[in-house]
C-alpha cells in the first residue's frame, strides 16, 4: 500500500471512529517535508507515549529540526496510538506510519526511540511489532532499520538488550550525526548489518549490547560484563555538548493542531545541574553545568515567537533559578514583550532563591501556578537527600508569592526515601499546614482568593548513577499505609493530595535497576497485553506478576534488595562522569545526614571534570 493510499484510509476509514483524530494527521505548522528522492537517510523519531505527550518534549523538537536541516537526512515523527487508533489500524492491516510522510517506518532506515520512563518501555515493543518488525534485534535481518535509543533512561540500557540495536549514549546532536555519517559508509561498501554495528560502536557514545557477554554469579548477581571483540571499548562513555554557545537550538517549533501538555515555546537556558540532590538521576547524570547566553537566547526567543505564533515562553532547565542572570534574561525578555502579552513561565523553581523582584516581572502579563519541590517533610530528611533547603525558605518564599496575588501552589515531595520514618511523613503534612497558616497571615484585603493549594507525594524510586542506586524501594503496602497516614494527616485542610499508584513505581524500579535478563520479561508482558503502564486506567499489575512467574524471575531482586557497594551493578559498563567513588562517598553521607555543598562554590570531586580531556567544568 502507498503513502497516498494509508493516507486516504486512514482520513476516510479511521480518522472517523477514534477518540482524537488530531493525534494522527500531520501536516501541523512548521512541520517538515521533504521530497525521497533527494535524501539518503530517513529517520523515524518514535515517541513511545500519545502525542500530547511527545509534542511537549524539548528533545525531539530539537533533534528533529537538526536532522532535518541537514539536506540529505529525513527525519519524520512517531507517536504511539492510543489502543482505539492501534485496534483500528490492526483491523485494516495499517501498519505503524510516520506523521510526515505517511510511509510505513519498517521502509526507513532508522527507527529512534527516546527513553523518558521505564514504564514506556512495552509500548516501545508494541510499536515494533505494529510496525512489522521483529521486536527482539537478533531477529533482524539484512533491510531492515535499525533500532537505535537514546535519552536519561538509556543510562541503564540492560532491560531493552534485547530489543535495541544501539544506544546513544548522552547528548545527541553530535553523537546523531556521527552515527548518520558512519551509515553512509556503511551502505556505500555494501557491508553486513553486523559490520554497521561493530563499525557505529568505534563512536565514543555508542552502545551495542550484542557485542557484549554478561556473566553471572551464583545468586544472580553480575560477574563481570566484557566485550566480545577487542575493538569494542570496555566502558562506553557518554556524549557531552562542552559548550552550548552557538550550539543548535531549532528556529522554529511545529505547532501542533490539538491542546498537547506543555503547549508553548520552551527556551533551554542551561543543561546539567550543581546541587547534587541525592535521589536525582538527572542531577548527576546530565553534569556538568552549561549556561546559554542572555543575548543568544534573547535571540532564540525573537525567532521562535516569530515563527510559531505563541504567547507564552517556558524557561526551561533542571533548576530555572539556578541560571547566573536570570533575574537580567527575565528582565529583558518582560521589557521585550509584556507589550505583546507574551506570558513568561518558570517551572523548577528552588525555595531558597525565589526572589520578589523576579515574581513582579514575571506576573506582568499573567499568573501561572507556582511549584516547589521541597522533597520532603523534615530537616533531617532534607539534608539526607541533600536537598539544601529549609522550611524557613519555603515559608518565605510561599509568603512572597501569595502577598504578589498568586493563588495557586503546588508542592513536590517524595515518600519512601532512604532512613525515611513516619516523622518525616507526619512533617509533609505539618509544612503544607504552615504553608496554609502563611496563607492566612496575608492581609485579607491583600489575600489571593480562591486559592488552589497541591500537594504530591511521588513514591521514591531508586535509580542508576545517583547515591541512592544500592538502596531497596519502600514495597507498595509500605506505600500505602505512608500515603493513607498522609492523606488522614490532611483531611481536614485546604489541601489536595496526589500520589502515584505504588504498584506502577514498583514496576518502575524493576526496570531501572534491572539487568538485560528482565527483557524477556518485557517481551512476555507485552504479550499479555501489557502497554501504557504509565496510564493508570491500562496498567495491569497481574499480568506483569504473571510473566515474572512463567520467565522464573523474581522483581524482588530488582527492586527491594539493598545491593551491595562492591557489587557490580548492570550498568557498571557506561560512563556518564561520574565515580563510583564519588556515589558511594555521598550515600554514606546521606546515612548520616551529612550535607555535600553545592559545586558552583567548591569542587565536590564527582569526576566530571575528568570525562573530557582537559575538563569540562568551570
Amino acid at each position: 500500500m502507498t503513502s497516498a493510499n494509508i493516507k486516504e484510509m486512514i482520513y476516510e476509514d479511521i480518522l472517523p471512529r477514534v477518540e482524537k483524530p488530531g493525534r494522527y494527521v500531520g501536516n501541523e505548522w512548521n512541520s517538515v517535508h521533504k521530497n525521497l528522492n533527494e535524501i539518503d537517510i530517513r529517520f523515524a523519531f518514535c515517541f513511545p507515549d500519545v502525542y500530547e505527550v511527545g509534542m511537549s518534549h524539548l528533545g525531539l523538537k530539537i533533534l528533529y529540526h537538526l536532522l532535518n536541516s541537514q539536506k540529505d537526512i529525513y527525519c519524520e515523527r512517531v507517536f504511539a496510538p492510543w489502543p482505539d487508533m492501534e485496534k483500528e489500524m490492526r483491523d485494516h492491516n495499517v501498519r505503524l506510519f510516520a506523521l510526515e510522510s505517511r510511509d510505513y517506518i519498517d521502509n526507513f532506515d532508522f527507527v529512534g526511540f527516546t527513553l523518558q520512563y521505564e514504564m514506556s518501555y512495552t509500548n516501545i515493543v508494541n510499536m515494533l511489532d505494529l510496525a512489522g518488525l521483529p521486536v527482539r534485534s537478533k531477529d533482524r535481518v539484512e533491510g531492515q532499520p535499525f533500532v537505535i535509543a537514546g535519552g536519561p533512561c538509556a543510562y541503564n540500557p540492560e532491560p531493552l538488550a534485547e530489543v535495541i540495536d544501539l544506544f546513544a549514549m548522552g547528548e545527541g546532536e553530535e553523537l546523531l550525526l556521527e552515527i548518520m555519517e558512519t551509515y553512509k559508509i556503511w551502505k556505500a561498501s555494501g557491508k553486513t548489518r553486523q559490520e554497521f554495528l561493530r563499525m557505529a560502536a568505534g563512536i565514543r557514545g555508542v552502545y551495542v549490547p550484542s557485542l557484549y557477554n554478561v556473566e553471572y554469579n551464583e545468586d544472580n548477581t553480575i560477574s563481570k560484563v566484557t566485550p566480545k571483540y577487542e575493538d569494542i571499548p570496555k566502558k562506553v562513555k557518554k556524549r557531552v555538548i562542552k559548550s552550548l554557545k552557538n550550539a543548535f537550538f531549532p528556529d522554529k517549533i511545529i505547532v501542533p493542531y490539538i491542546e498537547v501538555v506543555h503547549d508553548r515555546i520552551m527556551l533551554e537556558i542551561f543543561r546539567g545541574c550543581t546541587r547534587g540532590c541525592r535521589f536525582c538521576q538527572a542531577g548527576m547524570v546530565y553534569r556538568p553545568i552549561r549556561e546559554r547566553e542572555v543575548e543568544e537566547l534573547i535571540e532564540i526567543a525573537d525567532k521562535l515567537l516569530a515563527s510559531s505564533g505563541y504567547e507564552e515562553i517556558s524557561l526551561s532547565s533542571l533548576s530555572t533559578s539556578d541560571y547566573s542572570r536570570l533575574q537580567e534574561l527575565v528582565e529583558k525578555l518582560m521589557s521585550k514583550y509584556e507589550s505583546k502579552r507574551v506570558a513568561l513561565s518558570l517551572p523548577s523553581l528552588r525555595i531558597d532563591s525565589f526572589s520578589l523582584k523576579l515574581v513582579e516581572e514575571v506576573q506582568k502579563v499573567r499568573k501561572s501556578g507556582l511549584t516547589f519541590a521541597p522533597e520532603a517533610g523534615t530537616q533531617r530528611m532534607r539534608d539526607v537527600i541533600n536537598k539544601g533547603v529549609t522550611e524557613e525558605d519555603l515559608i518565605k518564599s510561599v509568603g512572597t508569592a501569595f502577598e504578589t496575588g498568586y493563588n495557586s501552589i503546588k508542592l513536590y515531595f517524595m515518600i519512601g526515601l532512604p532512613t525515611e520514618t513516619i516523622e518525616d511523613i507526619q512533617g509533609i503534612a505539618d509544612l503544607a499546614c504552615k504553608v496554609l497558616d502563611r496563607y492566612y497571615e496575608v492581609p485579607k484585603e491583600k489575600r489571593p482568593k480562591n486559592l488552589s493549594f497541591n500537594v504530591a507525594a511521588s513514591s521514591f524510586v531508586p535509580k542508576a548513577f545517583t547515591p541512592f542506586q544500592w538502596e531497596p524501594q519502600d514495597r507498595p503496602e509500605i506505600l500505602v499505609e505512608k500515603q493513607k497516614y498522609l492523606r488522614a494527616a490532611l483531611k481536614k485542610k485546604q489541601a489536595k493530595v496526589n500520589w502515584h499508584e505504588p504498584y506502577v513505581s514498583y514496576m518502575e524500579a524493576v526496570f531501572a535497576r534491572g539487568d538485560r535478563r528482565v527483557s524477556e520479561i518485557l517481551i512476555k508482558a507485552w504479550r499479555l497485553g501489557c502497554k501504557f503502564d504509565g496510564w493508570d486506567e491500562h496498567f495491569k499489575f497481574d499480568k506483569w506478576m504473571e510473566a515474572f512467574e512463567e520467565c522464573g524471575v523474581d522483581p524482588e531482586f530488582y527492586a527491594y534488595r539493598r545491593r551491595d557497594l562492591e557489587e557490580t551493578l548492570p550498568w557498571d559498563h557506561i560512563d556518564v562522569g561520574i565515580t563510583k567513588k564519588f556515589l558511594k562517598s555521598e550515600y554514606k553521607k546521606a546515612l548520616k545526614a551529612d550535607l555535600t555543598r553545592d559545586c558552583r562554590t567548591v569542587c565536590t570531586g564527582c569526576g566530571i571534570n575528568l570525562l573530557e580531556e582537559g575538563g569540562v567544568c568551570k
